[in-house]
């Protein structure tokens, strides 16, 4: 599985979008900085999906997050490929038994397929609303990573590359 996180808030995302000529649409933005953090693991391969909001990003936050991956597939081990944020090599982490951390190279978030998701949660979720509170932000990421955990074919479309793919291809035959 490939793991990662991303900070949601109030700043809104104003995009194009479509309106009647000769009319102009009008977007309303906000410019509040507060955050929430979603963290996220997928498995390219089958499109399994599972995903937490948390206050923060930092070593508690991914503590919980580990101990959620290990509870959902329990029945599993879990090699869960992160990059190298300060708390995914904390001293204090606590990595399950069912779980080995392996660290991406340093600066290479193109590596990471995990990425991708958040890509598409703002350009599909996100573009053009406006929040009046973090814990509205905090429903509408609730919601949206729900509807996605349940697609898991775009989520493989958009994160099993054909280099993923072409290795659990050579590991099963």
């Amino acid at each position: 599985m490939f793991s990662d996180e991303a900070r949601f808030g109030r700043v809104s995302d104003p995009r194009r979008c479509w309106g009647p000529s000769p009319k102009r649409p009008v977007v309303e933005t906000e410019l509040v900085r507060e955050y929430t953090y979603a963290f996220a693991a997928v498995s390219p391969s089958d499109g399994k999906f599972v995903s937490l909001i948390l206050p923060k990003a930092n070593t508690w936050s991914m503590n919980l997050f580990l101990k959620t991956v290990s509870k959902r597939f329990k029945k599993d081990y879990i090699i869960l490929v992160v990059d190298r944020a300060s708390w995914h090599k904390s001293k204090t982490l606590i990595v399950p038994e069912n779980i080995m951390i392996v660290l991406l190279p340093a600066y290479s978030p193109e590596l990471n397929p995990a990425e991708h998701i958040w890509a598409h949660l703002r350009e599909n979720y996100f573009h053009n609303k406006c929040f009046k509170s973090i814990q509205a932000v905090e429903k509408h990421l609730s919601n949206s990573l729900e509807q996605l955990r349940h697609q898991p074919a775009i989520l493989q479309k958009m994160t099993c590359w054909s280099w993923i793919r072409n290795t659990i291809n050579l590991k099963a035959a």
